[in-house]
């Protein structure tokens, strides 16, 4: 490895440690907040090619740590079938130009941060609701992914409707987003914007987003939950506000 890329690896580093133990606290966050970070330093096609592979496998991590696998993939299959969709509506379009990235990965990073900090949530939706629901918010979540390379919007208010248990919300993030990562990563591909460089930075970025998402999960058993939901909330309207100003 060079001895002038050093400085840029390290803080490439910190970041995914850092989401890495967001993900591990609250089970969601690595790439919301890589993304942020990374888009300060780079351009965000390049950032979300970065983000691929930390995302999948701590991803999967959260999708199969739990007994609900089956039945939470029976349910969103159509949520998930519209994050496929969205993603491929999404590769219809031109790739955006950076300023254009970052205007819009910031006003969803605002969003994102003024939502969770209010403490908003949707009424939890009827079964007849959730048919047409379902891909609908599938397919919004995959265009968003396939133009910012953030997948929480509306992914994350549309399971927290659901009125599932703590453990199967945590599932069925890690599965909702594992989809949206493995359909990005076909996007960056067929973009030519993942070749072999970024995938081995990609794949060295794996262990830091680890060993932060363990230690996250000690804090977690530590920390009161309510207090660090704040902390990060207001992070992500600070982080917002910065992209949206720059």
């Amino acid at each position: 490895m060079p001895h002038d890329y050093l400085p840029f690896f390290f803080i490439v580093s910190a970041i995914f440690f850092g989401a890495g133990m967001v993900k591990g606290v609250l089970g969601l966050g690595l790439p919301t907040l890589a993304m942020g970070l990374l888009g300060l330093l780079m351009p965000i096609p390049q950032a979300a090619s970065l983000l691929t592979l930390p995302s999948l496998v701590t991803n999967l991590w959260q999708a199969f740590a739990g007994g609900a696998f089956g039945p939470l993939v029976r349910r969103l299959a159509t949520f998930q079938l519209g994050i496929v969709a969205g993603v491929a509506g999404a590769s219809l379009l031109p790739p955006l130009q950076d300023p254009l990235g970052r205007i819009l990965l910031g006003g969803c990073l605002l969003a994102y941060g003024l939502s969770g900090a209010a403490g908003w949530r949707i009424a939890p939706l009827s079964p007849r609701v959730e048919v047409f629901a379902g891909p609908l918010a599938g397919a919004a979540t995959g265009l968003a992914t396939g133009v910012t390379g953030v997948f929480v919007l509306p992914a994350v208010p549309y399971l927290q409707a659901l009125a599932l248990d703590r453990n199967q919300l945590a599932q069925s993030l890690g599965l909702s987003f594992t989809t949206s990562t493995l359909a990005l990563a076909c996007l960056l591909a067929a973009r030519g914007a993942l070749d072999l460089t970024t995938s081995t930075h990609s794949a060295l970025s794996v262990v830091p987003a680890l060993a932060g998402m363990w230690i996250g999960q000690k804090i977690r058993e530590e920390l009161g939950e309510a207090a660090f939901r704040k902390c990060f909330f207001l992070g992500m309207v600070l982080l917002g506000g910065w992209l949206l100003a720059s």
